[in-house]
């Protein structure tokens, strides 16, 4: 198979990828037929996950905005996928344009596309890693991030694909150890709580790439905050937390699949 130009040689288009899935739902350019083809296989079953993918983006883009409210100028986007239109820069840099933001992602697609789309913007930087090596992760972050100052960590639809094997909680708990006071954690989490049978048909065929899904509870989810304070609304359904208007919701919230949540580190400065 050509490879499109560009890409490295090393990347797998024989089989589909969940980041170019992601992209292809939120009518992205980054991704191929084989991705495609998946994509459209998903939305035969569940004909609202481009809404629920849309659902997770403007999550996302709410709570930094929260965050920058909070003080926050520097983010760690872990499992960032493809930076198209109104990702983290671009939302952290239009509020604050000395924001600085590290976007990680282990699909090496991902990787290429990111830094060739992110050239110039000195106050990027891509990584190219597994959340399970959430240490490999922080040394890099540090290149260009202060992680003596508070950062938000962001973990938007990465934590399930995770498994219980692999001890994610773990994981989130080294992420959160190395975070300054002040530091915000934003997850958003699939579930199976109030989920039709064809949604959750849906997400098992993620098991057709190399990310399978698990699908998680909210008190699962909860629990990956540790001890930090929880922020208003809670851990909600992705609609219902802080919408930018009441008609944004509508009278099935649940119907998006996962939940979503922020959480703040107010651990004392240390002396």
């Amino acid at each position: 198979m050509q490879m499109p130009d560009g890409l490295p040689t090393e990347i797998d288009l024989t089989r589909p990828s969940a980041a170019r899935v992601y992209d292809y739902f939120l009518g992205g350019a980054h991704n191929f037929e084989i991705d495609r083809q998946l994509a459209e296989q998903i939305a035969s079953m569940t004909p609202h996950l481009p809404a629920t993918m849309r659902a997770g983006r403007e999550f996302l883009r709410r709570a930094v905005r929260v965050l920058l409210d909070a003080g926050v100028d520097q983010f760690l986007d872990i499992g960032s996928g493809i930076p198209t239109v109104g990702n983290v820069h671009e939302v952290a840099q239009a509020a604050d344009p000395r924001a600085r933001v590290v976007y990680v992602d282990i699909d090496p697609v991902a990787v290429a596309h990111s830094r060739e789309l992110l050239a110039g913007n000195d106050l990027t930087a891509v990584v190219h890693a597994d959340l399970r090596e959430p240490r490999r992760i922080l040394a890099e972050a540090r290149g260009l991030l202060d992680l003596d100052r508070p950062v938000g960590i962001l973990l938007a639809g990465v934590v399930h694909f995770v498994p219980d094997a692999d001890k994610p909680a773990e994981i989130l708990a080294t992420l959160r150890a190395a975070a300054a006071p002040g530091s915000h954690l934003v997850i958003s989490h699939s579930t199976f709580e109030d989920q039709p049978q064809e949604m959750l048909d849906a997400q098992r065929l993620s098991a057709r790439t190399a990310t399978e899904i698990t699908l998680r509870s909210r008190a699962e989810i909860t629990d990956f905050f540790g001890d930090w304070t929880i922020v208003d609304p809670g851990v909600v359904h992705m609609p219902l937390w802080r919408p930018d208007s009441p008609s944004d919701v509508d009278e099935h919230p649940e119907r998006f699949g996962a939940f979503g949540g922020v959480a703040r580190n107010d651990r004392p400065v240390a002396g």
